[in-house]
């Protein structure tokens, strides 16, 4: 993935979150330059991946398979140095985007549409060697539980959240004909190294060409704290 396109869907979220009015905290705009003059009073965004996330999951196909996150707030499920038991996010998915077909080993999470194009989520339940089950589905939706065919649309306008439970299959996009959306997540705390298992083998993160200095610096990017 070109650091052009990174940078340049960078720009493009924080202006969505402009216009939505969502107010972002502080760490989220220091240039590289200003990273490598943070001390250790930053180690908790360096060491919980807080920050801006871009992936084309190692594909180099972002618009067809992509997603745009940042990482608000989240916990460590590796050491009890932090003691957040939750996580945050709020991502941003443009139409022709897929964010494909997944689940958590632990992480519990509330999908939430926060403005935008309606979303299509679509559910399966895992099997115990990770396949598809074709077996239906709990949904759980603001409040209200009910069973849905493996793989059924389950539309969530702007407004409606989701409840995705651990070993739940779930890949969405945008309905066609909605532009973009603003996507809120609420969770236990995750690695998103250890915790994602998707239905084909694939990346996290991308691999990135650097064809011009970067705007922001990536989750993974941050340079060791300065002493």
């Amino acid at each position: 993935m070109k650091r052009s396109m990174i940078n340049a869907c960078i720009r493009e979220f924080e202006e969505m979150l402009r216009e939505y009015r969502f107010a972002l905290p502080p760490f989220l705009s220091f240039t590289p330059e200003e990273w490598t003059q943070k001390g250790h009073e930053y180690d908790e965004i360096r060491d919980n991946a807080l920050g801006w996330d871009i992936t084309d999951y190692g594909e180099g196909h972002f618009e067809k398979k992509g997603l745009s996150l940042i990482t608000l707030r989240n916990g460590n499920v590796h050491n009890d140095k932090y003691t957040k038991c939750y996580a945050e996010k709020i991502i941003m998915l443009r139409e022709g985007q897929l964010s494909p077909n997944h689940f958590h080993w632990n992480k519990m999470e509330d999908i939430i549409n926060r403005g935008g194009g309606n979303l299509i989520f679509r559910l399966w339940n895992a099997t115990k060697d990770g396949e598809l089950a074709d077996t239906d589905v709990l949904i759980s939706k603001d409040g209200r539980s009910y069973y849905a065919k493996a793989g059924e649309d389950i539309i969530l306008t702007p407004g409606e959240s989701l409840t995705l439970y651990p070993y739940c299959y779930h890949e969405f996009i945008i309905q066609p004909g909605g532009g973009k959306s603003l996507i809120g997540e609420v969770s236990k705390c995750n690695d998103d190294n250890t915790d994602n298992h998707f239905l084909e083998a694939q990346g996290r993160f991308p691999s990135i060409e650097e064809d011009e200095p970067p705007y922001r610096l990536l989750c993974t990017e941050y340079p060791t704290a300065r002493d």
